[in-house]
């Protein structure tokens, strides 16, 4: 059985939002187009770091909610910084590391190393990472790891 596949509808911006996510993260490739008879695109099939995603212009029926993220998880302050930008762009920040994008799709751009710091067996060194990062949007490595510290 393959993997689950992400399907997202879209009224009308499929190819925008499939040029869009494919141009912001560094390993996506547009995999197929999917053309009505009038030339719009009915489907766009595309693949971020090994996972596919279909877009499909359905219509104005549905519309993303907080309720389905993709979480991202960065190696590096750079990395966090540089999807944060091109994502919430034209879109929403939020806090702690949670973005809607200009499409109203939720991303959650968070560091690699918050979910080992938050598992730490050292209580107080998880809540304090938990503490600081519920004052953040974007979230920053160093003021983590600072926090972390102090358990």
């Amino acid at each position: 059985m393959k993997k689950p596949t992400p399907f997202l509808w879209f009224d009308g911006q499929a190819e925008e939002a499939t040029n869009f996510y494919v141009a912001t993260f560094k390993n996506a490739k547009t995999l197929s187009m999917s053309r009505r008879g009038d030339g719009s695109v009915m489907a766009a099939t595309f693949e971020i770091n090994g996972q596919e995603f279909i877009a499909l212009n359905g219509g104005p029926q549905f519309k993303f909610s907080e309720a389905v993220s993709f979480l991202v998880s960065c190696e590096t302050q750079q990395e966090v910084d540089e999807l944060w930008d091109k994502l919430s762009e034209g879109g929403a920040k939020q806090r702690c590391g949670w973005l809607k994008d200009k499409f109203g799709l939720s991303w959650q751009v968070v560091p690699a190393a918050l979910g080992q710091m938050l598992q730490d067996k050292n209580r107080t060194k998880a809540n304090n990472v938990m503490a600081a990062m519920m004052k953040m949007d974007k979230i920053d490595i160093a003021a983590l790891q600072q926090a972390y510290d102090q358990g």
